[in-house]
């Protein structure tokens, strides 16, 4: 099978522009994770790159399938100007990349990912819902029997929402940001109302 990073970086350029800037990063006994942040007006994106190079395998499986299996990478969407240092999200991004290497995690729409501590320096999030792909990033078909690269937004969680959708699953969740119109791209927004 081909490599698909070249394929990746070029969905992720045809829909988000060409990157401003990348950074890497390799951890102990993973391949290299890339993170592209790329400028649209106020709006900063940040995507990995390298997570999709091999298909995330289920923890419980005897045998890893080499080709099959889910593949993914991921998009965070945060508001620009507001004073927030949102580039060092680059660190717990990559971390979060590689975690179906370091812990065998199938990372898929609905979950919750945590960095075990602030996204970047004074947020007053720690962790993400990872939500439905498709809407900003389209799915990229390889040849079978690969699954395709599906592009996964983040979407910042404070530690009271995280919380709350432990109990309550992540579509309530949802549902209650939009309920109350909540900007998710907003860096230093409060929690919702959960009562």
């Amino acid at each position: 099978m081909a490599d698909v990073l070249p394929l990746v970086e070029a969905r992720l350029r045809t829909a988000l522009g060409e990157p401003d800037a990348r950074a890497a990063v390799t951890f102990l006994g993973t391949d290299r994770i890339e993170v592209l942040r790329f400028h649209e007006g106020d709006i900063v994106r940040y995507a990995t790159l390298g997570m999709s190079a091999h298909p995330m395998t289920d923890p419980t499986a005897m045998v890893a399938d080499p080709v099959a299996g889910p593949r993914a990478e991921l998009v965070l969407s945060v508001r620009a100007g507001t004073g927030a240092d949102t580039d060092k999200v680059l660190r717990p991004l990559a971390v979060l990349g590689a975690s179906p290497q370091v812990e065998g995690l199938v990372v898929a729409p609905g979950a919750s990912l945590d960095v075990g501590g602030p996204l970047w320096p004074g947020a007053p999030f720690a962790s993400v819902l990872v939500a439905e792909p498709g809407g900003l990033v389209e799915d990229l078909e390889l040849d079978a029997p690969a699954d395709p690269v599906r592009f996964l937004p983040l979407l910042p969680m404070t530690p009271n929402e995280a919380a709350w959708k432990r109990v309550h699953g992540a579509q309530a969740l949802q549902e209650r940001w939009l309920t109350h119109g909540t900007d998710l791209r907003d860096p230093s927004r409060r929690s919702v109302p959960l009562d």
